[in-house]
C-alpha cells in the first residue's frame, strides 16, 4: 500500500552497506594498465592531466568531483540502470533496480532502490524501497511536465500473468508509469500504456523521455526476440498529446518498427526536444555509430533513421541538454572494435571493453554538426568478474544540468553507482584525442 512506501529503517540500510562494504573490498582493486585511445598506459603514467581516482575507481580530470554512493546488495546479481532527477521542490532524486535484472529471473530478484539529496549532491539520504511491489524492475524515467509539480516515473513494468517469457520474449512487458505528488516519497500503482493501435504491445524502456512544447509526450520502447540467432530488434516511439491519457505507437504497429539493414537490429532510442516542434532520436545499433532519426511535426513523423558522425559500439544513446536548454551534449564511448558481430553478448569481450571509456561531443545546431570528442573517463578497475560484461561497464549513464554544473550518474560494473560532477565551464578543459597526446 501507498502508505507503506516509507524509507527502509535504519537498521535495514545499515545491512546493505554492510554487504556492500564485502563487495567493495574484493572487487576495487585498481589495474595496472589501462587502455584507451587505442594505448595502453601504465596507471601510474597517464598522459596530460588524466588521473586515476582511486576511490571512484575511475581515470579522469582534477575538476572532475564525485562519490560511490552504493554497491550492489550481492555480487552476483549487480545493480542495473540508474536514472536521476531534480525534483520539483529541488532535492536530487536517485533510482535503479538492485538485485538483477527483471529479464533474467522468473521470480522476484529486485527493488527499486532509491536515495535524495537535498544538499545539490553533497550528501545523500538512503538507500528506500521506491516501489513495494511484487514484480522486478527495470529502470526509472523521469518526466515533470512544464507547469506541473507532478514527478511522473515511466518504464518496463514486467508485472505477472501480463509477462511471458517463453520463446525468446523475456525482455517483452507492458509499458508504463506511475506519478508522485509530494515529491517523490509516495507514488501512485502503475498505470499500462495500452496504445490505441497495438493495445497488447509489449517492450522495453529505459531511456529518458521527452516533452514537446506542445505538450506531447514521447517515449522510446523497442521490442526483442531472442529466438533468433541473432536477436532481432525494432524501435518505436510512444506517443502521447493528453498527458497519457492515450499513446500510439509510432512508426505503426508491431512489429513494423525501425531497424538497421544488414544487423535486424535498433533499440533504446532517447528522443529529445528542439523546439518549433522538432524533437531529435539518438538510437542505438550494432553498426558501429549512434544513429538518429528527426521529426519536424511534434513526433508524429519520422525521417529515415540514419548513422551519425558520433562512433559508438552497440551500446546506448547517452543524449542531453545543457544548462541552456539549447545546446545538446552526447556522452559516447567513441571506439568500436566488434566488427564480426553475432548477437549482444555479455561475452564479447571487445564488445564490453568498447565501453570503457566516455567521450563526449557538442551540438550547437540541433545536432546537425558535433564538435570533435573530448575525454571524459576511464575505468580504471582491474578484472574481478568472470564476464567482460561486468569488468568495463561505463555505459548507460544519466545526466542533467543544475545550475551550471553537471551531474553523472554511473551503473559502473553493474556494481556500483558512481556520481560524478563538474562545472559546464570545465568543458572546453578536457580533451581531445590531439590534445591529450600533446600532455594537455
Amino acid at each position: 500500500m501507498i502508505k507503506e512506501l516509507l524509507l527502509i529503517s535504519c537498521i535495514g540500510a545499515a545491512a546493505i552497506r554492510a554487504k556492500a562494504q564485502a563487495v567493495k573490498d574484493s572487487t576495487d582493486r585498481i589495474a595496472t594498465v589501462i587502455n584507451f585511445a587505442e594505448h595502453d598506459f601504465p596507471a601510474a603514467q597517464l598522459p596530460g592531466r588524466l588521473q586515476v581516482r582511486e576511490p571512484l575507481g575511475v581515470a579522469t580530470f582534477p575538476w572532475v568531483q564525485g562519490q560511490v554512493i552504493h554497491h550492489a546488495r550481492n555480487r552476483k546479481g549487480g545493480l542495473f540502470e540508474t536514472r536521476a532527477t531534480v525534483t520539483p521542490k529541488g532535492d536530487y532524486l536517485l533510482m535503479f533496480p538492485d538485485g538483477g535484472h527483471y529479464g533474467g529471473s522468473p521470480v522476484k530478484t529486485n527493488d527499486m532502490l532509491a536515495y535524495r539529496s537535498k544538499d545539490k549532491g553533497k550528501t545523500w539520504e538512503g538507500p528506500s524501497i521506491a516501489f513495494d511491489i511484487d514484480y522486478n524492475q527495470h529502470g526509472f524515467i523521469p518526466l515533470i511536465p512544464a507547469h506541473s509539480t507532478r514527478l511522473y516515473a515511466f518504464g518496463t513494468q514486467p508485472v505477472w500473468g501480463m509477462y511471458n517469457r517463453e520463446n525468446g520474449q523475456q525482455e517483452n512487458a507492458p509499458i508504463g508509469y506511475r506519478y508522485s505528488d509530494d515529491d517523490g516519497y509516495h507514488w501512485s500503482e502503475v498505470r499500462i500504456i495500452r496504445p490505441k493501435n497495438d493495445s497488447g504491445f509489449r517492450g522495453m524502456s529505459v531511456m529518458r523521455m521527452t516533452e514537446t512544447d506542445r505538450g506531447t509526450w514521447l517515449l522510446g520502447t523497442h521490442e526483442g526476440d531472442w529466438s533468433y540467432k541473432p536477436l532481432i530488434t525494432r524501435q518505436y516511439i510512444l506517443r502521447s498529446e493528453d498527458q497519457g491519457k492515450t499513446w500510439e505507437l509510432l512508426p505503426g504497429k508491431r512489429h513494423a518498427g525501425w531497424f538497421a539493414k544488414g544487423f535486424g537490429r535498433m533499440d533504446e532510442g532517447r528522443p529529445i526536444n528542439l523546439g518549433n516542434d522538432k524533437v531529435l532520436l539518438f538510437i542505438r545499433t550494432p553498426e558501429g555509430h549512434l544513429w538518429s532519426s528527426t521529426s519536424k511535426d511534434d513526433g508524429k513523423t519520422w525521417s529515415d533513421p540514419k548513422p551519425t558522425p558520433l562512433i559508438h559500439p552497440d551500446a546506448p544513446p547517452m543524449l542531453y541538454k545543457l544548462s541552456d536548454n539549447k545546446t545538446l551534449i552526447a556522452f559516447h564511448h567513441n571506439r568500436h572494435h566488434d566488427v564480426d558481430y553475432t548477437g549482444l553478448s555479455g561475452g564479447k569481450i571487445e564488445l564490453m571493453k568498447d565501453r570503457s571509456e566516455l567521450w563526449f561531443s557538442l551540438s550547437k545546431d540541433d545536432g546537425a554538426t558535433w564538435s570533435e570528442p573530448r575525454l571524459f573517463l576511464v575505468n580504471a578497475l582491474a578484472e574481478a568478474y568472470e564476464s567482460a560484461f561486468r569488468n568495463y561497464q561505463c555505459s548507460y549513464i544519466d545526466v542533467f544540468a543544475d545550475n551550471g554544473e553537471l551531474h553523472v550518474f554511473i551503473p559502473h560494473r553493474w556494481e556500483r553507482v558512481l556520481y560524478l560532477h563538474f562545472k559546464e565551464s570545465d568543458l572546453d578543459r578536457f580533451p581531445t584525442k590531439q590534445q591529450l597526446f600533446n600532455g594537455k
